[in-house]
């Protein structure tokens, strides 16, 4: 039996203005990042990040080469790139490149990078 694919796509924590969320920089969040992507592949997903750097401008080349060749059951985009109104146009041309280059892909959405695994489980066993 395959793992399933569950690509995290996001936005580079190097690029993330911190200053709401006091005692976090991107240090801590790239930790927090790699520690659910560490969580996922024990509990049985092949997982690959995809952090964008550029804002709209980078999604298209940079999604491109990143699902080129395999095909993702389910991708979680993460609150940063949803929530922050700075990442609106990011966040547009992020769902809309998956659209375009894997139709009928699943899509979850988690609220922290703690709360990714159970929004990956959440659409996936429907």
């Amino acid at each position: 039996m395959r793992k399933l694919r569950a690509p995290q796509v996001g936005m580079d924590p190097a690029v993330i203005d911190f200053s709401p969320w006091p005692g976090q920089d991107a240090d801590h969040h790239r930790a927090r990042i790699n520690d659910t992507a560490a969580l996922l592949q024990a509990s049985g997903f092949d997982v690959k990040l995809c952090l964008l750097s550029n804002g709209p401008d980078d999604v298209e080349p940079t999604l491109k080469n990143f699902l080129a060749g395999t095909r993702f059951d389910v991708v979680e985009v993460g609150a940063g790139v949803r929530t922050s109104t700075e990442f609106t146009a990011t966040f547009e041309r992020v769902i809309n490149m998956v659209n375009a280059l894997q139709p009928g892909t699943l899509f979850c959405f988690n609220d922290s990078p703690e709360t990714t695994l159970e929004a990956i489980r959440r659409v996936l066993e429907k």
